[in-house]
């Protein structure tokens, strides 16, 4: 990739979201299906808030996920779930995990 300084407006910063220590990272951008977030997940547990519905697809590794009132459940490269809007779930990696996450 080139180092190209003058591609993108000054004001058009990517918003840079760091989370527990910096394990959890993502992106932010706006995609024709709404807000979403591109992350990474290192090795560990994590548990997530969501204020709005989140649709979450995993693009690399996977995570054992356990939703709201239910059990834990596997997720790999191109699967998907969907969180509630003002529910909490749980996050296992046992290894780095990339993810999509589209919001709303």
């Amino acid at each position: 990739m080139s180092n190209l300084t003058n591609s993108f407006p000054v004001n058009e910063i990517v918003p840079h979201n760091v989370y527990f220590d910096g394990k959890v990272q993502s992106l932010g951008l706006e995609t024709s299906k709404g807000k979403a977030t591109l992350g990474v997940m290192k090795e560990g547990t994590y548990t997530f808030s969501a204020s709005s519905p989140e649709k979450m697809i995993i693009i690399s590794g996977s995570m054992g996920v356990k939703l709201h009132d239910a059990d834990y459940q596997q997720y790999k490269a191109q699967d998907e779930f969907n969180v509630l809007a003002g529910t909490s779930f749980e996050v296992i990696c046992d290894s780095d995990v990339a993810y999509l996450c589209y919001y709303g």
